[in-house]
């Protein structure tokens, strides 16, 4: 067998090297929405669970999350809507360029724009004003329909957990 010659083999190395760099990184392949947010520094509460797939460019920071459908819930006194696909920029304890959440001031519906964690706080913006809370709130992700009010029937059939005016006022 004749030895390849220097050119042949430096041809067949650039080859082997522009094909590795052309194949996608797996970094973020095998990750879940909720894992990549929190490599982020995001709790996997700012997403709803039911996430079914996620696109991200990880050069610039471009995403989209993929839902079922469209979602909506309601924690504390906000009411929080979740189209069935969510974009923005995300870069480590800033999401930017936001579309896709709408939340619920009075009775108005605000688009939510940025989402920016500074320590234990995290800001959600609607542009003219945000609100800070703190990071704890969303260690668990809420449900669609029911956000954390939720209780599993054994059917597997899900409810609201939230009591009746008549169970308050008789509880005493």
């Amino acid at each position: 067998m004749k030895p390849m010659s220097p050119i042949v083999t430096i041809l067949c190395l650039i080859l082997f090297f522009l094909l590795s760099f052309a194949t996608p990184s797996p970094s973020h392949d095998s990750l879940t929405a909720y894992q990549v947010v929190e490599e982020y520094d995001f709790p996997v509460g700012i997403l709803p669970k039911g996430v079914l797939g996620y696109e991200l460019d990880n050069s610039t920071g471009k995403f989209s999350v993929y839902l079922n459908g469209s979602c909506t819930f309601s924690i504390d006194s906000y009411e929080l809507k979740y189209k069935s696909t969510v974009t923005g920029v995300i870069a480590n304890d800033k999401i930017s360029s936001l579309s896709g959440i709408k939340v619920k001031v009075l009775f108005l519906w605000l688009s939510i724009v940025s989402v920016t964690r500074d320590d234990d706080e995290l800001a959600f913006s609607v542009g003219i004003a945000s609100a800070d809370f703190p990071v704890s709130n969303f260690t668990e992700s809420p449900t669609c329909g029911c956000g954390f009010d939720c209780v599993t029937s054994g059917e597997g059939i899900r409810k609201i957990n939230k009591p009746l005016i008549s169970d308050l006022l008789y509880s005493s």
